[in-house]
């Protein structure tokens, strides 16, 4: 698919996301989100239960608080008429609320396992993103193992992008899930073979912001790990992803344009 390269920014509401750059206080949510918008962002993805290996999930009782008054100030402050709005949930009574309050995509890190989920987007004719886990955060990081990494990630979001379209779904986005259930060896067999993915006809995301499969390969802190972050991201644009992210908005949105100004050049 040739697609322009969209930015993803990332915003969580909770006190244990990895990286501590893209937690947010209430109070500075507005501010951080207008930031990420000039910088070049044209997607905010907020969250406010931790996904990194080893974390729990909240009652979504709890998870809705966290992100209630911020979502109300994004709706009242129409700050969804300057870039879309992902709500980075799989729990309906999260994303029922927030699709509401002009919110248009739901990224759901479980793959869309629960067909409440699907019928949401399917109900507010939201973008669903499916992401592939293996597990749950809990243990998704005890030996993960495959037989054949890329058609076992290709066959289940194919299955789920089906299921999702029999449901109504119009915009599906597909996500291969860097590190979530995977060894580095995983991550960089999908990274590589990204192309594999464009014959289901998706805009595929990717997000490594970060993540550990950078330490895994030149040992370095999480606030060391933006040049590995860049990397694998101008990488999985070359091999077919158009929707990236990231922590670190503007050093991305400055990498891609040099990446399409090459590109651009006959």
């Amino acid at each position: 698919m040739n697609t322009k390269t969209k930015i993803m920014g990332i915003l969580n509401a909770n006190e244990d996301s990895f990286f501590k750059n893209s937690r947010f206080e209430e109070y500075e949510a507005i501010s951080r989100i207008e930031d990420l918008i000039e910088n070049g962002a044209q997607i905010i993805d907020i969250g406010a239960v931790s996904s990194r290996p080893g974390s729990c999930a909240v009652k979504p009782e709890i998870e809705l608080q966290r992100v209630k008054n911020i979502v109300d100030s994004i709706y009242s402050q129409k700050l969804y008429e300057k870039a879309k709005f992902s709500i980075d949930s799989y729990e309906p009574l999260v994303i029922d609320y927030v699709l509401n309050k002009g919110f248009s995509i739901v990224n759901d890190i479980t793959g869309l396992r629960n067909e409440e989920v699907i019928k949401l987007c399917a109900e507010y004719n939201a973008t669903a993103i499916i992401m592939h886990m293996q597990k749950d955060p809990t243990s998704m990081q005890e030996n993960p193992t495959y037989n054949d990494v890329i058609k076992e990630v290709k066959d289940f979001l194919k299955h789920q992008a089906s299921k999702a379209q029999e449901f109504g779904v119009k915009d599906i986005v597909l996500d291969v899930g860097i590190g979530f259930g995977k060894t580095l060896e995983h991550n960089l067999k999908l990274l590589k073979n990204l192309k594999s993915f464009e014959d289901l006809g998706f805009e595929l995301l990717i997000g490594a912001s970060r993540k550990s499969m950078i330490d895994k390969i030149v040992p370095s802190t999480i606030e060391q790990r933006l040049p590995g972050t860049l990397a694998i991201h101008l990488q999985s644009i070359n091999n077919g992803a158009s929707i990236i992210r990231c922590h670190d908005v503007k050093e991305h949105y400055q990498a891609i344009k040099v990446l399409e100004a090459m590109k651009e050049i006959q």
